[in-house]
């Protein structure tokens, strides 16, 4: 069945659409965190698979850094074992991060993969581990203060925050065409291994990298204003003002808190976009208007 002209010119605009922003993106490097909605349901994660295979085929160099949150809370719960978060950090002792490990550096990380494998791409997975690739130390988190009492230190198990990032397995990969897919555990120097915040880890391997955009993928449109209206593009000096200002809040503070480190650490771009849309990564990557909120410096 043949398409009819008008859907016929509209798929041939959008090719041509895409044209320009492949010549601008050859050879460069995009670190693409990826979590919520996309990674659970099953048309979405096939959609994210294609995209990324289709980015490596026209010449960029994804990197895909993973969650898991879901995953691990539900397999502590099938072993009776509780998930307790403190500041929205799970806490994670001896036992729970076995867990950790076994989910993000296997079941998932080994899915993610294989999705990309069947759809043509050439992925090897890789937690902070191998190579050395993550070094990291234990996370001090403060206590909330409160109004007569001195904040202190809590102590919520292994826990990291990134020490450093050795960028050379991931660059060789890169230059043999294979797709890079990261779990985000860390190893300190004496050996003990750290769970780490997926999006502060794409935001530090980005920087390190000399990425030419991060991509978050969350759960929602984008940043949002006061009357729920998407905030497209905005630079750093924006996004200070709407924090100040308290526009930006809640669970996105810590997304675009990464995003506005990354762009001011040298990355050219950043983007907080809506994984609940089909192939968003092509949409925001190759189309004019995109479908999320870009973060610039």
């Amino acid at each position: 069945m043949s398409l009819s002209p008008k859907t016929a010119a509209e798929r041939a605009h959008i090719l041509a659409e895409a044209l320009p922003y492949i010549q601008r993106f050859q050879d460069k490097t995009v670190v693409i965190k990826y979590g919520g909605n996309a990674m659970v349901d099953e048309d979405l994660k096939r959609g994210f698979a294609r995209d990324v295979v289709l980015m490596k085929l026209v010449g960029m160099n994804p990197v895909v850094v993973h969650g898991g949150g879901p995953q691990i809370g539900k397999l502590l719960e099938r072993m009776g074992k509780e998930s307790k978060f403190i500041q929205g950090m799970r806490v994670t002792d001896s036992e729970t991060m076995d867990v950790v490990e076994m989910v993000l550096g296997g079941l998932v990380n080994k899915e993610i993969v294989s999705l990309i494998n069947q759809h043509g791409g050439k992925a090897v997975g890789l937690s902070g581990k191998d190579g050395g690739l993550i070094r990291a130390r234990k996370l001090k988190l403060q206590s909330a203060e409160s109004s007569n009492m001195p904040s202190e230190l809590v102590d919520i198990g292994h826990v990291g925050e990134v020490e450093s990032i050795d960028p050379e397995l991931v660059a060789l990969l890169d230059t043999r065409d294979f797709i890079p897919v990261v779990a985000p555990i860390g190893v300190g120097s004496d050996g003990q291994a750290y769970n780490i915040n997926a999006d502060t880890v794409a935001g530090k391997l980005a920087i390190t990298l000399g990425a030419e955009k991060l991509i978050l993928l969350t759960n929602t449109a984008g940043v949002l204003d006061d009357d729920g209206k998407l905030l497209t593009g905005l630079s750093a000096k924006d996004v200070d003002k709407l924090v100040a200002d308290g526009v930006i809040k809640g669970g996105m503070l810590p997304k675009v808190a990464c995003a506005l480190d990354a762009v001011k650490s040298g990355v050219r771009s950043a983007h907080i976009i809506d994984g609940r849309v089909p192939h968003a990564l092509l949409l925001e990557i190759f189309t004019d208007l995109g479908v999320g909120t870009l973060i610039n410096a």
